[in-house]
């Protein structure tokens, strides 16, 4: 699961073990939940909710596999509304075929990165979109932009119902102004937070990937991750997941306590998103 804190960011007794379990239960109407199910190079996930409209931010582990998750939250596959996809690689669309025709889910998509990924089968149905056109999903109106990432048309999501606004941006080698902009103002981010340079660095992988990762279009750093927070944390935020942490180069520990001070001046509260377990319902 995602791993809370357990105090706000900036405390001295930040806790890495796991809440009791709770009986988490999906969004009452017009309440936005949000849960990552799984994050990280293994296979990515992220839940959306207002309780009317529930919606796959990527689906990059098994279809049985997320089914399993979503059960543990107590949210129901059959109820999905749509599946949205960031980009082709394997780990953010690897149950996406199987989910869309398992439970008849239509699959927001932009057309290169559907040409870029035959291994996504047959889908239900595609909806296709553009990155910086708006469009509307139920209550949601669903912002797509891009990021700087070695994929065909990568994006990051933001969703807005009735004033509140949430942000998504994993793989992103960049913090352009442009996702700066995108992701202000809102109440709930996840974000990546993929490396600490020292661990990358010194770590086992061959020079070419660390060159890779630490390039424009690779993968956001704990420091990288920390600047951009500085800049966009507000009175208002309330919560800010760490995603798609490299299980080889970074640490639970490491990226909090980077990144945590970032959020000394308002109280949102900070967690760090897993590979290997299903994070909380976050309610807004």
């Amino acid at each position: 699961m995602a791993i809370p804190t357990g105090a706000m960011a900036g405390s001295d007794t930040p806790v890495y073990s796991p809440p009791p379990s709770t009986e988490a239960q999906p969004s009452a109407p017009g309440k936005i939940s949000v849960c990552v199910l799984a994050s990280g190079s293994k296979g990515n996930a992220v839940y959306v909710s207002d309780g009317t409209c529930a919606v796959l931010i990527d689906a990059g582990l098994s279809g049985k596999a997320i089914e399993t998750r979503m059960a543990e939250r107590g949210l129901c596959p059959d109820q999905l509304t749509a599946i949205i996809v960031s980009h082709e690689h394997t780990d953010h669309i690897q149950g996406v075929g199987v989910l869309s025709r398992r439970h008849r889910v239509p699959v927001y998509i932009a057309p290169e990165t559907l040409k870029a990924a035959p291994q996504i089968g047959k889908l239900h149905e595609v909806r296709p979109f553009a990155c910086g056109r708006t469009f509307q999903l139920g209550g949601f109106q669903v912002h797509p932009f891009s990021v700087s990432h070695d994929a065909t048309d990568p994006a990051g999501f933001t969703f807005q119902q009735n004033g509140t606004k949430i942000g998504i941006a994993t793989d992103l080698g960049i913090a352009t102004g442009m996702i700066r902009t995108q992701l202000k103002d809102c109440a709930l981010l996840v974000l990546e937070a993929n490396h600490d340079p020292d661990m990358l660095i010194s770590g086992p992988y061959p020079w070419p990937l660390k060159q890779r990762i630490k390039s424009r279009c690779g993968h956001l750093s704990n420091q990288e991750t920390t600047t951009l927070l500085r800049e966009i944390a507000h009175d208002r935020l309330r919560h800010v997941v760490l995603a798609h942490l490299s299980e080889t180069n970074n640490t639970p520990e490491a990226a909090f306590h980077t990144v945590g001070p970032a959020l000394n001046n308002c109280r949102a509260r900070l967690w760090v998103a897993r590979q290997d377990r299903c994070g909380e319902l976050l309610a807004l």
